[in-house]
């Protein structure tokens, strides 16, 4: 592979969950923002929100941007051109869950290349009615994902990744041989076994409807770990679509 210092940055990216006590200066947060803002965009369907409160904010981190999709401010901007949305929310949302999430990216690489590291916190969603109240947002406005930043307090490895070929396919997608899943497999597990990241977080997600516990720490892997939450959680999608609602956004009939 070829390497220059934006590529050792991004490979050598890895979750922060612990923070010095030193916070990033205005202009350290403007320039990732900045940096933020510059990604590819289709309608700019995102904002920021940011607290510093280290007393509130998960992990202690000193920063926690909220990155939402936003259709309140296009929705502004269209009506001073006389237009009103017609388009379905459901393709809006997949347009600025695109908008965020490479704004999102952009803001962690920002970051790293400035000395900070982060982590990316997933239930955003699932609590957006909440978040909403909190920061007074507007209709149409949704947390997508949280971004805990700071400077690192901590130095772990980077997390294993499946194997190229189990991720780039030319031409068409493969059919996979059972000794190519098993490769990805065994790459991805043995790659935290060896770290020992679950005996070292002390968490395996517990198994749900009396099936039997067959894992220790010393065989719990990632595939295992995947494999009961995706196996386990959020069954229905009425929560999330109830979360939705709440922020102004209609999802089916």
């Amino acid at each position: 592979m070829l390497s220059n210092q934006v590529i050792e940055t991004m490979l050598e990216r890895k979750s922060i969950r612990q923070y010095k006590d030193e916070s990033p200066s205005d202009e350290v947060v403007k320039t990732i923002v900045r940096a933020g803002q510059q990604a590819p965009f289709a309608s700019q369907l995102c904002s920021l929100l940011l607290s510093r409160s280290r007393e509130k904010n998960p992990l202690g981190a000193p920063l926690l941007f909220t990155l939402c999709v936003d259709f309140h401010k296009l929705e502004l901007i269209m009506a001073r051109r006389n237009w009103k949305m017609v388009t379905n929310d459901l393709s809006l949302l997949i347009f600025g869950i695109q908008d965020a999430s490479l704004m999102a990216e952009n803001m962690v690489i920002a970051g790293e290349s400035l000395g900070l590291g982060s982590c990316f916190l997933g239930d955003a969603p699932y609590k957006a009615a909440q978040i909403a109240r909190e920061y007074k947002l507007p209709k149409r406005v949704f947390p997508l994902v949280q971004l805990a930043m700071g400077y690192p307090a901590e130095s772990p490895p980077p997390r294993p990744r499946y194997p190229m070929e189990f991720v780039l396919f030319e031409g068409e997608y493969p059919k996979f041989s059972e000794e190519t899943i098993k490769e990805a497999m065994r790459q991805m597990d043995d790659g935290y076994l060896a770290q020992d990241y679950y005996r070292k977080a002390d968490y395996m997600i517990p198994l749900e409807g009396g099936r039997p516990e067959e894992f220790t720490f010393d065989n719990y892997g990632w595939t295992e770990h995947i494999s009961r939450k995706w196996g386990q959680w959020f069954p229905s999608p009425q929560d999330l679509l109830k979360q939705l609602a709440e922020c102004g956004f209609r999802i089916g009939s």
